[in-house]
C-alpha cells in the first residue's frame, strides 16, 4: 500500500469505530462506548503519525499519547492531560475487576463530557490530515 492509502485505511477505520462509539452511547452502553472512542482517536492519531513519518507504518501500541508524540504533533497541557484519561478505556486485555471499577464512573454525564473533549481532538486531528 502506498502512503495515501496507509492514511486513507486509517481515516476510514476510525470513521467506522466513531459510528460505532455513538451508536453505543445512544444504547447507554457507555464504557464500550468510550472504547470505541479511543479507537476512533488512536486511529486518527496513527494517520498523523503515517503522514508525518517516513515509512507508512505507525507505533504497534494504543497509547495515543506516545502515538502523537511520535507524530511530532504538538499538544497542550490539556489536551495530553485528556488523552492520559482516555487512554484508559483501551480495555483490550484488562482484567475483569479493572473493568467492573471503571464501568463505574462510565454514566451518561462523565461519558458525555468526555465526548465534547473527543470531539474536539478529533477536528483537530482531520484538519492535521488535510
Amino acid at each position: 500500500m502506498t502512503k495515501d492509502e496507509h492514511i486513507k485505511y486509517w481515516i476510514d477505520t476510525s470513521e467506522n469505530d466513531w459510528q460505532i462509539a455513538l451508536k453505543l452511547f445512544e444504547s447507554k452502553d457507555y464504557l464500550y462506548s468510550l472504547f470505541f472512542a479511543h479507537l476512533t482517536i488512536e486511529k486518527l492519531s496513527k494517520a498523523v503519525c503515517v503522514k508525518k513519518r517516513f515509512d507508512n507504518y505507525p507505533p504497534k501500541t494504543h497509547n495515543i499519547l506516545f502515538i502523537i508524540e511520535k507524530a511530532e504533533y504538538e499538544l497542550t497541557d490539556e489536551q495530553k492531560d485528556f488523552l492520559l484519561v482516555l487512554n484508559n478505556f483501551q480495555l483490550e486485555g484488562r482484567y475483569p475487576d479493572y473493568k467492573q471499577n471503571i464501568f463505574k464512573i462510565c454514566t451518561k454525564a462523565y461519558t458525555g463530557n468526555l465526548y465534547i473533549k473527543i470531539k474536539e481532538i478529533k477536528d483537530c486531528l482531520h484538519k492535521k490530515l488535510q
